[in-house]
This record gives structure tokens, C-alpha cells and sequence, in this order.
């Protein structure tokens, strides 16, 4: 109750609902995607290199989101490269590139003069930061990205999960390929705020990992993948606001605790209809 009445008279928290709603949005409609092509660690990639280009951003006085929308774009490009093309030992290639993009950001921000805390916000997530004047530019990408996917759903679905046959029916696979990375990366971007960097992972796959248990379509589960991840903002918001713990931190573990449990009933019925 006390977090319903501070809704009801706090500017700033009603952003933080509106920005984690939008970035719940996001992680639901992409999510699904990433689970069942098992891209994982491509978006994990995708994810820890974007420290790189808000570190250089920050350095050169620009916005750390411009950096790591950039560098975010790159990376996704970059990786995607690397996967279609079969290198050995992709996994660690990835891996190496994982690390060279956080140690490039961490060196940039500590030789940035007047370095400022606040920085850490995006790696660890603070909703209640979120300005007013950031809330439609969310709510435009989102948009955007739900368009882009109701436009490919079809011949992407095919992709992800059947390639090869996709390949053969003409479907340009490797070009929807790189353009699900894209939008992993447009993604992560918008996780930003609300989970940090360090969580993004999380709430981009539990939400969709969860909805695996109970839909029996790739639709059907971005629609419970969706409106999971926005329960999970909302009670995990609510919870921080209620204990005083932090935002980002409090919606991971709401969504994890979540997905157990959804894992633990879904193993029992299985045993009970045995």
C-alpha cells in the first residue's frame, strides 16, 4: 500500500514504473528468440562489450547511452559475424571479446577527469534515475521494435527453428540472423535502466525461459514472456520501494525465485501425469 500511495505523488516513481514497463516490454518481445535459438552467450557478448562504448562516450563528454547504443550495434554485428562464419572455438573468441569491451570501458572511466558515481547506475541499475523526458524516447524504440518483429515473425521463426530448411525455401537466413542480434543489442540498451548491464541476461531470458513452460507457440510465449517481465518490474519495484533495496537487483531476483518455482511445478506435473 505505501508503494500504491507513493505512485499516486511521486513524479519520479511513476517513471520508473513507465521506463520498466517499456524495457519489460522489450526483454518479453526479444527474449523469446534468444531462449529458443539458444543465443545466450551471444547476448551476454552483446551485453558486457557495451561497457566499452559508454566508457569512451563518457570520456569524450558524450552520452554514455550514445556509446552504448553504438558500440551495442557493433558488437552485435561483430559477434554475429563471427558465428556465421564457423571460426574455431567461437565460444572463446566471444568470450575474449566479453572481456576486452568491460576492461576497454572500466580503463576509459577511470582516466575520465571528475569521474562520477552516478556512472555505476548503469551497471547495476537505478529506475528511480530515469528522466520524464526519456520516457517517449523508450516508448519510440519499443514501438520500433515491435513493428520490426511483426514484420519478420514469420520468416525469423523459421529461421530459428529450422535454418537449414529456411535456407532452402529462400528465406535470407544469415541477413535475419544478424538482424535478431541487432535487436538483442537494441535490447540490452533498453535494459539498461532498469536492471543494469551486469543483470540484463537475467531479464532477457528468465522472462522467456519461464513462458517455455507454458506455451505451446513462439507467439503465445512472447505474449506470457512479455507480461511476465512486466509482473516481475512492477513487484520487484515495489518490493525495493517497500524494504528500501535496490530496483534492479530486487526485479532479477522477483523474476529468478519466479522461474524455479515455474520449473519445480512444471517438473511435478509432469511426474504426476506419469
Amino acid at each position: 500500500m505505501n508503494f500504491i500511495t507513493a505512485l499516486g505523488s511521486q513524479d519520479f516513481l511513476q517513471n520508473a514504473l513507465f521506463a520498466g514497463l517499456l524495457a519489460s516490454l522489450a526483454a518479453g518481445l526479444v527474449g523469446p528468440y534468444v531462449v529458443v535459438r539458444r543465443i545466450g552467450y551471444l547476448a551476454g557478448g552483446i551485453a558486457h562489450t557495451v561497457l566499452a562504448g559508454m566508457g569512451i562516450a563518457y570520456f569524450m563528454g558524450a552520452s554514455p547511452l550514445v556509446g552504448a547504443f553504438i558500440s551495442a550495434i557493433l558488437a552485435a554485428l561483430l559477434i554475429g559475424y563471427i558465428s556465421l562464419k564457423g571460426f574455431d572455438q567461437e565460444d572463446t573468441v566471444i568470450g575474449a571479446l566479453w572481456a576486452i569491451g568491460m576492461a576497454t570501458g572500466i580503463l576509459f572511466i577511470s582516466q575520465t577527469p571528475g569521474y562520477k558515481v552516478d556512472l555505476m547506475s548503469y551497471l547495476f541499475g537505478n529506475l528511480l534515475l530515469v528522466p520524464a523526458d526519456a520516457i517517449g524516447t523508450l516508448a519510440w524504440m519499443v514501438g520500433g521494435l515491435a513493428l520490426v518483429l511483426l514484420l519478420v515473425h514469420r520468416p525469423l521463426t523459421a529461421v530459428i527453428f529450422d535454418e537449414e530448411f529456411a535456407r532452402l525455401r529462400g528465406v535470407p537466413v544469415k541477413t535475419l540472423y544478424l538482424l535478431l542480434l541487432v535487436m538483442v543489442a537494441i535490447t540490452v540498451v533498453l535494459l539498461l535502466q532498469a536492471v543494469g548491464l551486469i543483470m540484463v541476461l537475467a531479464l532477457l531470458s528468465l522472462p522467456a525461459a519461464l513462458a517455455g513452460h507454458h506455451a505451446r507457440s513462439l507467439g503465445m510465449m512472447i505474449v506470457i514472456a512479455s507480461l511476465a517481465a512486466m509482473a516481475f518490474t512492477t513487484g520487484g519495484l515495489a518490493l525495493s520501494w517497500q524494504f528500501d533495496l535496490p530496483a534492479g537487483a530486487t526485479i532479477v531476483l522477483v523474476a529468478g525465485v519466479a522461474y524455479l518455482l515455474s520449473l519445480i511445478w512444471r517438473s511435478a506435473r509432469g511426474g504426476l501425469r506419469r
